[in-house]
């Protein structure tokens, strides 16, 4: 996660974009419940209604005209570090109807308005990123990410932390309704949230029953170094940009969603069970979600049946490179960074 200054938006093509700051009402949900009973319309294992722009498939959806120079550059610049690889560090925690909530205290890196501060329920055994508790040792990012079926809630933090004293301390917290299909301008234009774009991080993680299963059926979280991000605009759906150590005019933007070719030679993976991860890429594709320097990220194998080491590893998709996807066309018009916020009244 970056700081205020620079964070992002990823890609919708579904959905008409929002041009300007006015705050106006998110879409309603529609149709009947399909998963747990407290969540209207949201189907077992995702955290949106079907709805949702995270879930629809992108096979047959137009190329951006810019598609070309922009992938070019990619290809210039490479993935961070150099490898299309996959961090398995993010945690997703279930609470439950006796999960108790706590409140806790803005850091430096909550953010008024884009941030919410209410009362986060905190899982007994749960952990942020990359550690086994709720303590932020590490000077990581330490996301917290808890989803709240019974309330319907989908909980993000960045920079979390639980002292030794029991003090909670947190940075920029968003908090998802995941009731509702939000509209292309998300939270609100010009807000951050968890992540840089300003989307949620849960539905764009793949985790290993998935794989397991065979099948992942949402687009997928991807991050890029700063250097590679578009500077000083972002298109809707991400609500947010980056106006620091980002790139020129031919860098990925925030807001865009990029498919795997439909030609790519899978010879090319070695390992069967990746190509599970490669088909999505391709129904899918990958949204520009943060900036770092592991492309792809998949959800911890803390929570699930199905374990990574009995799948593949971080190297497993080294093989696919930049010039591999085609960026889609990004949803409506460029939206100018100016960081002011105007959360969306829902």
């Amino acid at each position: 996660m970056l700081n205020a200054s620079v964070i992002g938006s990823v890609v919708l093509l579904a959905l008409a974009s929002a041009a300007g700051c006015t705050a106006k009402p998110a879409s309603d949900v529609a149709g009947d419940s399909q998963g747990d009973e407290s969540i209207s319309g949201v189907a077992p294992g995702r955290y949106f209604p079907d709805d949702a722009v995270w879930y629809q498939q992108v096979t047959d959806s137009a190329v951006d005209p810019g598609s070309g120079t922009v992938i070019g550059a990619l290809q210039n610049a490479g993935w961070g570090l150099g490898k299309f690889q996959i961090d398995f560090s993010l945690d997703v925690l279930e609470a439950d109807a006796n999960t108790a909530k706590q409140d806790f205290t803005p850091t430096g890196d909550f953010y008024a308005p884009d941030c919410d501060q209410v009362p986060v329920p905190l899982p007994d055994g749960g952990n942020v990123e990359g550690e086994t508790g709720y303590a932020c040792t590490s000077g990581g990012d330490c996301h917290l990410l808890v989803k709240d079926a019974p309330e319907g809630r989908l909980y993000e933090m960045w920079r979390a932390n639980v002292d030794s004293s029991g003090t909670f301390h947190g940075g920029c917290l968003a908090s998802w309704d995941m009731n509702r299909v939000y509209g292309p301008d998300g939270r609100g234009n010009q807000c951050t949230s968890a992540d840089a774009a300003g989307y949620p991080i849960a539905p764009l993680l793949f985790n290993a029953d998935e794989v397991a299963a065979g099948e992942i059926t949402h687009a997928i979280r991807f991050i890029l170094p700063n250097s590679s991000i578009r500077d000083g605009a972002y298109y809707n759906p991400a609500t947010h940009g980056t106006n620091s150590d980002g790139g020129g005019p031919e860098a990925v933007p925030y807001g865009a969603r990029l498919r795997l070719k439909a030609d790519f030679d899978t010879t090319r993976i070695s390992d069967p069970d990746a190509l599970v991860v490669v088909r999505e890429l391709q129904t899918y594709g990958m949204v520009l979600a943060d900036g770092g320097n592991i492309a792809l990220t998949a959800q911890a194998d803390t929570h699930t049946t199905a374990k990574w080491a009995d799948l593949f590893d971080s190297h497993a998709l080294i093989g696919i490179e930049p010039q591999d996807f085609e960026m889609l066309a990004l949803g409506g018009s460029s939206i100018p960074l100016t960081f002011d916020c105007v959360r969306t009244a829902y």
